[in-house]
């Protein structure tokens, strides 16, 4: 018997990003969420070879976990999801344990069959406590929170697009099988832009891309990075909410692409320490309407005095949130001045050790580009905070003396120092509350004593293991 007795849905390519790039434009036009709940509930409904719906979420870290729920039960229990949130780092203690994971409708995509499997498609989720409130350590929730009201009471738009970089491995699960005797093995020795178009590299880059497409990325431009083995795929801006979504779907396609060839996607900052390291450089903008405001050509650099009040806050709080930007002990190797570090807290147009930059653009694409982000921070938490700090951050007057002439101020050198600003900062209680304050820096305190005080010339194998996007249970119960 050759017929194929499962027939679940396979969607090509081409149709796939039709369908999903009309999702996209439903959430970019604000269409009503009440609508959007509708008609999705409705294509459930109807689609007989769909199977499963992924819902997904991220806990206060940023790892990323992923719920798939029967689509038969999902349609008679949507409204009334709940999960035991004491088994997730940084969110409930187990007197508290359950949470509700309700449906982000306007997230609802359609999946490549041969990346995740047939008959599925997956959503966001925003979580919330028994009473319906969103629940404090949901970064994604309150993103999307702050997002809708920077529209509703200031018709204000903020637009983020990523550059996240990352590295290709040998074989599979290479970090949660890390040595430091061995270190990582490459599968490209190529350089910047000159990987051979069918090596293992480049498939992979190729294969990503193909997924991403596919997912309404909207792509723009693909390539091996500087370092040997490593990779960079940029996409077109958008909503803050939808580029830290996409963040989160890049790193996890990423991963089960090179897995299906046998590799490891890895989004350590400096998983080799003699060559450079990956960033997720993030351009920002601010939109009224089709108007960039952040553009001005009469401007110092293109930029408007409102972009420049934005950089200039940044760069007042760079101390206060680089735990929130850089949240692993590996991600301070790579903030190392040797290797193009973005370590100084300044702002330049050329200077690529800067903080801030600020690239070549016209009316529609200035932008400035915060360079000091980790690939591995957690993008909702990230872009909460840089957004909340360039728009209602402190300024002072000797701060705009100092933007341009700062090489003696320095982001930390190291983990502890990060935990001590984030700790001591009442900017970063006043904008995340001091539960989630506490709770975060433990977590990260937690990660360093578990690595070698001095980071030295060596990617030591706690550093990797202890990493928050790679230890599991098993080792939660060494630490």
């Amino acid at each position: 018997m050759t017929s194929d007795i499962k027939n679940f849905l396979e969607i090509p390519y081409d149709r796939l990003e039709e369908l999903n790039v009309e999702a996209k434009e439903k959430v970019v036009n604000r269409n009503d969420e009440g609508e959007l709940r509708e008609c999705y509930l409705k294509y459930l409904s109807d689609e007989k070879q769909l199977k499963a719906v992924t819902v997904c979420f991220s806990d206060l870290e940023g790892r990323f976990y992923m719920l798939d729920y029967d689509k038969k039960h999902l349609l008679q229990s949507y409204d009334n999801l709940t999960f035991d949130g004491s088994s997730i780092k940084g969110f409930s203690r187990v007197r508290e344990s359950d949470l509700r994971l309700e449906v982000d409708w306007g997230s609802f995509r359609w999946l490549p069959s041969d990346i995740f499997g047939p008959g599925k498609v997956i959503t966001f989720g925003v979580i919330k406590n028994q009473d319906g409130s969103i629940h404090d350590a949901d970064f994604r929730g309150k993103l999307k929170e702050f997002s809708a009201s920077l529209f509703e009471e200031k018709r204000l738009t903020a637009n983020v697009s990523v550059e996240c970089e990352g590295f290709l491995f040998e074989g599979l699960s290479a970090e949660q099988n890390y040595s430091s005797r061995e270190g990582f093995k490459l599968v490209s020795r190529g350089g910047y832009f000159n990987s051979l178009p069918k090596d293992s590299l480049k498939t992979f880059i190729d294969s990503l891309a193909e997924a991403q497409r596919a997912l309404a990325f909207q792509n723009e431009k693909d390539h091996p990075e500087v370092a040997p083995s490593q990779f960079e795929l940029n996409y077109r801006y958008c909503d803050a909410l939808l580029a830290a979504d996409q963040v989160q779907l890049y790193k996890l396609i990423a991963r089960q692409v090179a897995a299906n060839m046998g590799m490891t996607a890895s989004f350590l900052p400096k998983p080799i320490a003699e060559i450079n390291g990956s960033g997720m450089h993030c351009n920002l903008s601010l939109a009224e309407g089709e108007k960039n405001l952040f553009y001005d050509k009469a401007g110092e650099l293109g930029l408007s005095d409102q972009a420049w009040s934005f950089v200039d806050r940044i760069l007042h709080s760079a101390g206060d949130m680089c735990l929130a930007l850089n949240s692993s002990v590996n991600s301070y190797r790579r903030l190392d001045p040797r290797y193009e570090a973005p370590n100084q807290i300044k702002v330049s147009a050329v200077d690529r050790t800067a903080m801030v930059r600020v690239p070549l653009g016209n009316e529609k694409s200035t932008r400035i580009e915060i360079r000091a982000v980790a690939p591995d921070a957690n993008p909702y938490l990230a872009f909460y905070i840089m957004l909340r700090v360039g728009l209602e951050g402190p300024l002072q007057e000797s701060d705009i003396a100092k933007r341009r002439h700062s090489d003696d101020r320095m982001l930390p050198g190291d983990m502890y120092d990060a935990i001590e600003l984030f700790e001591n900062s009442t900017l970063m209680e006043e904008l995340i509350g001091l539960r989630n304050r506490e709770r975060y820096a433990q977590l990260k305190t937690l990660s360093a004593h578990r690595c070698p005080h001095d980071l030295g010339s060596l990617v030591k194998t706690a550093e990797i293991l202890f990493h928050h996007e790679v230890t599991n249970q098993h080792l939660w119960s060494h630490f």
